[in-house]
């Protein structure tokens, strides 16, 4: 009886660690389609992304020069454009800190957040210099049982998030860059490099430093400009951030699905690990339990001669 029931046991955790493989397989065919759609949505954003960098890179190049020094240097003029491109004294760092909303992604979130806290540790001597704006459920419930100041938090985004889902976020980052609230702004998110491997990332993003003028093309006649190139800069420098932070976003939600997809094929592997050893231990202890009817058969036999 106890031998029979051992292999019942062992019966029923077959069963159930094939029902556990067939959805951790079905759960990687859907991270693997989610995967394929953000990475075409990754890539045809950089279009529109390395447009808007273009045009920023020649109307900055084709400025005077006096009015780009007013531009990259902090004061309270109107002309430099509520300081995007200016340079002022930090008090307080902001972080935009991407994570996912939920577990099953392996160690996505889990290298995020303990780069950050390192962070923290090397970087600030006091909670005061650095604010949080979290993306993502995990780490905004991460921050806040550790005492971390969150000043926004977005839940719950889409697989391939649009603009409008994180205009708010993105719009607000801005403005409060504009408004002092922080002096400079890092997005912090783990890059996309294939589906098998991603890397954590610190990037700055205000104010923009990443312009290079020997970027700039050349065009046999210049532009026209109507209204000027002032004003247009005006509208477009903010358009520029916020399609590094939205990028940035694209970029880390891509990741997130190939770290999902990698941890739901690892689930399915170890299930028919676990599902042939169980198979080995079920056939050795049914044919064990052959035998050892077989001997108790013989030994019936042998004493009724």
């Amino acid at each position: 009886m106890l031998m029979g029931a051992s292999l019942n046991e062992i019966k029923q955790r077959i069963v159930s660690t094939k029902k556990t493989s067939q959805i951790t397989r079905a759960m990687q065919m859907v991270s693997a389609s989610k995967l394929t759609r953000s990475e075409e949505h990754s890539n045809n954003f950089q279009i529109y992304a390395s447009k808007v960098r273009e045009l920023v890179t020649h109307i900055t190049a084709t400025l005077p020069e006096e009015l780009m020094y007013q531009m990259g240097e902090y004061n309270d003029t109107e002309i430099n454009y509520q300081s995007m491109l200016a340079h002022r004294p930090v008090k307080r760092t902001a972080y935009i800190v991407i994570t996912s909303d939920g577990g099953l992604v392996g160690g996505y979130n889990s290298a995020i957040l303990k780069q950050m806290m390192t962070i923290f540790e090397e970087d600030h001597s006091t909670p005061e210099e650095y604010v949080i704006l979290a993306i993502g459920g995990t780490g905004a419930d991460f921050f806040k049982a550790r005492g971390v100041n969150v000043a926004y938090e977005l839940r719950h985004l889409s697989d391939q998030p649009s603009f409008d889902e994180v205009r708010k976020i993105v719009s607000l980052t801005t403005t409060m860059f504009k408004n002092e609230v922080f002096d400079e702004l890092y997005v912090c998110y783990n890059h996309h490099v294939n589906s098998l491997t991603s890397q954590f990332r610190v990037e700055k993003m205000l104010p923009i430093i990443d312009i290079n003028h020997d970027e700039a093309v050349s065009y046999e006649q210049e532009y026209i400009f109507e209204p000027s190139r002032e004003t247009i800069l005006k509208q477009l420098l903010p358009q520029y951030a916020e399609s590094l932070i939205y990028g940035a976003i694209v970029d880390a939600k891509t990741a997130e699905h190939a770290a999902g997809m990698a941890a739901m094929k690892m689930a399915t592997d170890n299930a028919k690990t676990i599902i042939d050893d169980l198979t080995i231990s079920y056939n050795r202890a049914r044919q064990s339990a052959i035998t050892q009817e077989i001997t108790e058969i013989v030994g019936g036999a042998a004493a009724l001669e």
